[in-house]
């Protein structure tokens, strides 16, 4: 138990150094961050983001977020960049270097090489008075005052302190590009998070079965209607397919505990009325929360024209993991 507690509190201790660390960022943001942010909105090119160590991890991650909020960028390892990497830089790209002191020999090196090609550099540093802090364009200052661990050695309270700064320039750019969730969706198709913004209910219905019955059929009629498509339920529609009602299985069992006398029983006898329903264009998010909100399993789909045309279930949400 002892030892459980310690761990907890260096745990805790370790997150509160981080957390002050990020907000301590906010001391250091100036017009040369908000100009950082206007020339790679402004610029024709990628951002080319480079860095070496754990703060090459960190570039990579700042290159994901980029990319999957409107901003072209690529990763550029400074090693490999100065061994024949660079050229990955366009005349029209704009570069981030990031590292926390800022005077790595290889960014001693790469840094020249950059102006040399006239691309602006952007740097994320911890040290402003560095070679890297003194010869880029727009310096961002990732700045802490030590690092997590006890020793004060491993990257920890820097690299978050890089990462942030990262975000908040994807942010930032975002909001001005004007990013939406539908622009989202276009970059995230294969996931959750898109799907949730672009699937509709028609994507959902176009395999299921369209079980259905008149209000005057024979209850054996509903039975088998249910039990053949599926779907746990059946609509109950008049002639023009308008829906009058909806049976469920649920109600089968519960009308089967009350009585066995189920010759004379027609779909119009154990209906639900007026049963939810959506529209076949509304997004399949919207079909999910109002199956949880009526704690239900099946709503039925209608057309412009009122007209029954599907089903969905939450096991349909459930395989395209939206639920």
């Amino acid at each position: 138990m002892k030892n459980t507690d310690l761990i907890i509190a260096k745990a805790k201790e370790t997150i509160v150094l981080q957390s002050n660390s990020i907000a301590n960022l906010t001391n250091f943001l100036d017009n040369s961050f908000a100009d950082a942010v206007n020339f790679i909105l402004n610029s024709k090119g990628r951002v080319i983001i480079t860095g070496i160590g754990k703060s090459a991890n960190i570039a990579n991650k700042i290159v994901a977020t980029l990319n999957s909020t409107g901003t072209p960028a690529v990763f550029m390892h400074a090693a490999d960049a100065i061994h024949g990497d660079l050229g990955n830089i366009q005349e029209d790209d704009v570069v981030i270097c990031i590292s926390k002191s800022g005077n790595t020999p290889e960014i001693k090196v790469l840094v020249p090489l950059i102006r040399n090609s006239k691309n602006k550099i952007i740097a994320i540093t911890g040290n402003p008075d560095s070679f890297l802090g003194k010869n880029a364009d727009f310096l961002l200052n990732s700045y802490v005052e030590k690092e997590a661990d006890p020793n004060n050695l491993a990257p920890t309270n820097s690299t978050t302190a890089q990462l942030v700064l990262g975000d908040a320039l994807a942010v930032c750019l975002l909001d001005l590009r004007g990013f939406t969730n539908n622009d989202f969706a276009k970059y995230h198709p294969g996931g959750a998070l898109g799907k949730r913004l672009y699937l509709r209910v028609s994507d959902l219905i176009k395999n299921n079965e369209l079980p259905k019955v008149l209000p005057s059929d024979k209850l054996t009629k509903v039975i088998v209607e249910i039990s053949e498509k599926r779907l746990g339920v059946t609509a109950v529609v008049d002639n023009n397919d308008k829906i009058t009602g909806i049976i469920t299985d649920g109600d089968i069992r519960r009308m089967l505990s009350k009585t066995t006398d189920i010759e004379n029983l027609t779909a119009s006898d154990i209906m639900s009325k007026n049963p939810k329903t959506i529209h076949i264009d509304a997004m399949a998010i919207d079909a999910l929360d109002t199956l949880e909100s009526n704690s239900i399993t099946q709503i039925l789909v209608s057309d412009d024209n009122d007209t029954y045309v599907g089903v969905v279930h939450l096991h349909d949400l459930i395989k395209e993991g939206i639920f």
